[in-house]
C-alpha cells in the first residue's frame, strides 16, 4: 500500500508543480473565471455599425509605411493594435492580467522558465488559413530578428519558441532571468502569419497592407493624410469572452495632421467626430463654438486609473554638455511650473515629480529599508542624493520672478565649469558655448517653451526652439539627434519588462528607442532587474520605488505636469458603457455609433 501511494504521489507531483489556466497575471489570482462571458466595463449588446472619425492618439503627424514593426518608415501605431491578434488580452480593469485569444489556455511550472499555450482550433488570419504554432514561432524570430530594436530589447529574456504541435507553442525563458512577467510578455507578442512572408522582405517599409488575424483589416489610405480599417464580418474571434461587447464600429478613419491648430478647426467643423484634447488653454477657452453650445459636441473628462506617465523636457545624455547631473539639474530649475500652470494652464495640472505619477509605486520622503537595502550596493553608480528625501522640484510663488531659483541653478553651472563670460554667455574651460536646442514638430509647445528660454537666457544658457516637419522629427528621435525635447511615456501600473526599453542600457545604444535621455547605468539596470525578479507585490513596491529614486537624482529630465483624466470631446453620435474599466480610455473598442443620435445629430446639422 506505501508502495502504491508513493508511486501515485509521484505521478501526481509534475502536474502540481505546473499550473494550466485561461489566462495568467503577475500577482495574485486573476479577477474573471474560466466560465466568464465578457469583461465587466463592456456593453455586450453594443450594435455593430457606423463610423468613428477620429485622429491618432500616438503623437504621429504623418506616415509613409504600412509596417509597423521596423526600423525603417514610419507606420500608423493602430496597424498593429487592431489588424493583429496575439495568443492572449489584457483586461482593463486589472492592473496585470491578460486572458485567452488565440489561445485557449497557458501552463506554466512554478518558476516561469517557461510558458506552454495551446491554440484554438477555430483561429484564422484573415485570408482563411489557420494560425499555427509555427506562426508564433516565426513571430518571435523574425521580430527578433529584423524588428526594430525595440523588440529585440523587450523580447530579449525569451531564449527560443518551439512549436511541440500544430496548436502547442512552448516559449523557454533565458535562464538567470526574472520571469515573473515573461508569460504575459509572450502571450502579447503580434501574431504574424509565415505564409504571407514567404517571399518578401520583412525589414523593408511597404504600402502594402499587411495581412493579419485581428478584429479590422487595413482599408483605403493616403499617405500622411488618412487610413481606414475595416471591421471584418468574418473575424474568428468576434464571440469570444474577450471580445464580446468590443470592436463594434463597422469602420475606423484615422485623419493625421501637421498643425494642431488646424486639427482642432477640422474637428470643430465635423471633419473628424472624436478629439482628445491635450492643451488646458483650448479646452478651458477654446471650447466657446455653436456645436458645443447646442449640445451637438459633447464635452467630458474620463477619469484615468494608470499612473500619469512621465511628462517633461529630456535631456539626451548622449551629448557631452549634458553628461554631469549639476548641468541637468540646474538647467530643470530654470523651468517654473507654477507660473505656468496659473498663467498658461488654467490651473488644471499638478506638478509631476515622479516617473511613476499618479502610482502607489511611487517614491515618496526617505527611502524604506526594503529600499535601502537595494540601493546600498548600487551607490557608486548613483548621486549621493539616490538615499535622501526622494528628490522634489522647487516650487516657486507663481509670480514669474525667480530671483532665488536661478541664483541656485547658477552655482551649480559654475561648479560644473560652465561659467558666465563678459558677454553674458556660459562656456565651458574650452570655450564652447553653452548651447541647447529644444526639438518639436508642432509650434504648440511655443508658449511653454518660450518663457522657459527666457529664464535660461537669464542664466547665460543659449537657447533655442526649433520646429521641423513631422518626417524630418521622426526621422531624428529614432536616432537621437536631439538636445532637448518634449515626451510623454505611459506606465505600467504593474511595471516590468516595459523598463528595458524605457531606461536599460541596451536600449540606450540602439535606435528607436523609448530611451530617449540614453540612460546606461548599471544600477539602473540591477534595479529593473529587482522590479521584474520580485517574487510579491511588497517587493515589487519597494524595487519600483528604488528605481524612482535612482532615476529622479540623476536628474534626466525637466517634469512637467499631468492629471489624471482624458479631457475627450466628440460629436454626439455615440454610445458608451455605463463603466469604464481604470486602465484604458476603452472608447475604439468598447463604444459604439448610436444611429438614433446620428440621425438627430443630422437632422439639426441640416436645420
Amino acid at each position: 500500500m506505501i508502495r502504491l501511494a508513493l508511486a501515485a504521489l509521484l505521478l501526481a507531483a509534475p502536474a502540481a508543480a505546473e499550473t494550466t489556466a485561461h489566462g495568467v497575471s503577475a500577482f495574485g489570482a486573476l479577477k474573471y473565471p474560466a466560465d466568464f462571458a465578457h469583461f465587466d466595463y463592456v456593453n455586450a449588446e453594443a450594435p455593430k455599425g457606423g463610423t468613428l472619425k477620429t485622429r491618432s492618439t500616438f503623437a504621429q503627424n504623418t506616415f509613409d509605411s504600412l509596417n509597423p514593426f521596423i526600423l525603417k518608415g514610419e507606420a500608423p501605431a493602430e496597424v498593429s493594435l487592431y489588424v493583429f491578434d496575439t495568443l492572449m488580452v489584457r483586461a482593463m480593469d486589472e492592473a496585470d492580467a491578460v486572458y485567452g485569444l488565440v489561445a485557449e489556455s497557458v501552463t506554466w511550472p512554478v518558476d516561469r522558465a517557461w510558458a506552454e499555450f495551446r491554440l484554438r482550433p477555430e483561429a484564422r488570419f484573415a485570408d482563411g488559413e489557420p494560425i499555427t504554432a509555427e506562426d508564433v514561432v516565426f513571430s518571435l524570430d523574425i521580430l527578433k530578428a529584423e524588428g526594430a530594436p525595440r523588440y529585440r530589447i523587450a523580447y530579449g529574456a525569451i531564449e527560443k519558441a518551439e512549436a511541440l504541435a500544430e496548436d502547442r507553442v512552448r516559449f523557454t525563458f533565458r535562464p538567470g532571468a526574472s520571469t515573473r512577467d515573461l508569460p504575459m510578455l509572450a502571450a502579447s507578442i503580434p501574431i504574424l502569419p509565415k505564409h504571407w512572408w514567404e517571399g518578401r522582405a520583412f525589414g523593408e517599409s511597404t504600402l502594402d497592407p499587411l495581412l493579419g488575424s485581428g478584429p479590422y483589416r487595413i482599408g483605403a489610405f493616403e499617405p500622411g493624410r488618412t487610413i481606414a480599417f475595416e471591421r471584418r464580418e468574418d473575424y474568428w474571434a468576434k464571440d469570444l469572452p474577450v471580445n464580446v461587447g468590443r470592436w463594434n464600429f463597422d469602420r475606423l478613419e484615422y485623419e493625421y495632421f501637421r498643425d494642431y491648430t488646424a486639427a482642432f478647426e477640422a474637428f470643430k467643423a465635423g471633419a473628424y467626430e472624436m478629439h482628445e484634447e491635450f492643451f488646458s488653454k483650448i479646452w478651458a477657452t477654446g471650447y466657446d463654438f455653436p456645436a458645443v453650445n447646442d449640445g451637438r459636441v459633447i464635452r467630458d473628462t474620463l477619469p484615468d486609473g494608470r499612473p500619469a506617465g512621465t511628462q517633461g523636457y529630456w535631456f539626451n545624455t548622449r551629448r557631452e554638455k549634458f553628461a554631469d547631473p549639476r548641468v541637468r539639474q540646474a538647467l530643470g530649475m530654470a523651468f517654473d511650473f507654477e507660473w505656468s500652470n496659473r498663467t498658461l494652464f488654467y490651473d488644471l495640472y499638478q506638478r509631476t515629480t515622479s516617473f511613476f505619477e499618479g502610482s502607489p509605486l511611487a517614491a515618496k520622503g526617505a527611502p524604506s529599508e526594503a529600499e535601502r537595502a537595494l540601493l546600498e550596493p548600487l551607490m557608486e553608480h548613483l548621486p549621493p542624493e539616490a538615499l535622501g528625501e526622494a528628490f522634489v522640484p522647487a516650487v516657486t510663488d507663481g509670480s514669474g520672478r525667480m530671483r532665488r531659483e536661478l541664483r541656485a541653478a547658477g552655482a551649480l553651472l559654475d561648479e560644473a565649469g560652465w561659467t558666465v563670460g563678459g558677454d553674458g554667455k556660459r562656456r565651458n574651460a574650452a570655450g564652447e558655448l553653452l548651447t541647447i536646442e529644444f526639438l518639436d514638430d508642432s509650434p504648440t509647445f511655443e508658449r511653454i517653451t518660450g518663457p522657459y528660454i527666457r529664464n535660461l537666457e537669464q542664466l547665460g544658457v543659449t537657447a533655442e526652439m526649433r520646429t521641423v516637419d513631422a518626417a524630418q522629427y521622426q526621422a531624428r528621435m529614432k536616432t537621437y539627434d536631439f538636445d532637448v525635447t518634449v515626451a510623454r511615456m505611459p506606465m505600467s501600473p504593474t511595471p516590468g519588462v516595459e523598463l528595458w526599453n524605457l531606461f536599460g542600457a541596451e536600449s540606450a545604444s540602439a535606435e528607436d528607442t523609448l530611451n530617449l535621455s540614453g540612460v546606461a547605468n548599471p544600477a539602473v539596470d540591477a534595479l529593473i532587474e529587482a522590479i521584474i525578479g520580485a517574487k510579491n507585490a511588497e517587493e515589487h513596491a519597494a524595487a519600483v520605488s528604488a528605481l524612482d529614486r535612482a532615476l529622479r537624482s540623476m536628474h534626466l529630465w525637466v517634469p512637467q505636469w499631468s492629471k489624471a483624466s482624458h479631457t475627450m470631446a466628440w460629436w454626439d453620435r455615440f454610445g458608451r458603457p455605463e463603466t469604464k474599466p481604470p486602465y484604458s480610455r476603452a472608447i475604439i473598442d468598447t463604444w459604439w455609433f448610436d444611429s438614433g443620435k446620428s440621425e438627430a445629430l443630422d437632422a439639426q446639422r441640416g436645420g
